[in-house]
């Protein structure tokens, strides 16, 4: 009844002739939905069904800023998570801290992030956990730790070999479509990896702005025929390389350098095209109203 009330209340607040944003009516439901679970659209389009919380607390692990309500998603990556922080102890840390997954059912999110929308995206904190017992308020207020130089192009004495044999766990499990790290994160990797079993170095993406956390994104499951892979996959790679000589080629040179100096570019003609911030019921999967009216 109340989560009704409130998406009642977010659809009068709309002007006239507009439709609401997605994200709201994504960002107000508290629950998920009563359905099978299913990952539905495209990770940055999209919203999922029957999602499950990953428990605030549990031997290995914590999930961090818990009043945003995103420590949801797809049985399938909270059995992921878990196994993960399992393995974390056995290189050495007491297990993970847990950052933002989805919210209850999915959807764009009223701030913060351009996927995590099928409840198959997880933050994970470079910060080894000090204690696994932190408070609400405590997991509030502590921060991560960068382990990226200011000039994004080395890491920092803040990674270690336990950052990279974590990172190496994670890539290797077969679950795992990919994973997002700052660009001097998979420069380290590549340096520091042997000549051979390197294959997995492919799921290592580099991108801006992950040097707090590393970002892992799971493979469409099971059930979930709606689910949109991201192209190309790491399995369409076909020359079995580790990406490593087009990082340590391009991301130190000309990415840093048009982050430092954008180049002018024409201004583009027509409306500006449509992201998680804009999107309304009608840029997503027709499934996704369903997974919104679901009780």
């Amino acid at each position: 009844m109340i989560r009704a009330l409130g998406l009642a209340l977010l659809l009068t607040a709309t002007p006239a002739g507009a439709e609401p944003l997605a994200r709201q009516l994504f960002g107000a439901a508290r629950a998920p939905s009563a359905q099978a679970p299913q990952a539905i659209g495209s990770y940055s389009r999209g919203c999922a069904a029957g999602l499950v919380a990953l428990p605030e607390t549990g031997p290995t692990w914590q999930a961090m800023r818990l009043s945003r309500n995103r420590n949801w998603g797809h049985p399938e990556l909270v059995r992921f998570l878990i196994d993960l922080s399992g393995t974390a102890r056995q290189i050495g840390w007491p297990g993970l801290y847990i950052g933002d997954m989805a919210q209850p059912r999915g959807g764009p999110m009223t701030g913060g992030h351009a996927s995590h929308q099928t409840g198959l995206d997880a933050d994970i904190w470079m910060l080894p956990p000090r204690r696994l017992n932190l408070s609400r308020a405590e997991r509030e207020s502590i921060s991560s730790i960068s382990v990226r130089s200011d000039d994004q192009t080395r890491v920092t004495g803040n990674w270690t070999a336990s950052h990279h044999a974590l990172l190496r766990a994670a890539a290797s499990d077969p679950r795992v479509d990919r994973i997002f790290v700052a660009a001097a994160v998979k420069i380290a990797m590549c340096n520091a990896s042997g000549r051979r079993d390197r294959a997995w170095l492919q799921k290592i993406r580099p991108i801006y702005g992950h040097n707090t956390h590393f970002h892992v994104r799971l493979k469409c499951p099971q059930g979930s025929p709606g689910c949109e892979r991201q192209k190309p996959s790491v399995a369409d790679l076909s020359n079995g390389g580790d990406g490593c000589d087009e990082t340590l080629n391009w991301w130190v040179t000309t990415y840093l350098e048009e982050l430092r100096n954008p180049p002018r570019r024409p201004k583009p003609e027509g409306p500006p095209p449509k992201t998680a911030r804009t999107y309304t019921m009608s840029d997503l999967p027709a499934q996704c109203a369903n997974v919104l009216a679901s009780r």
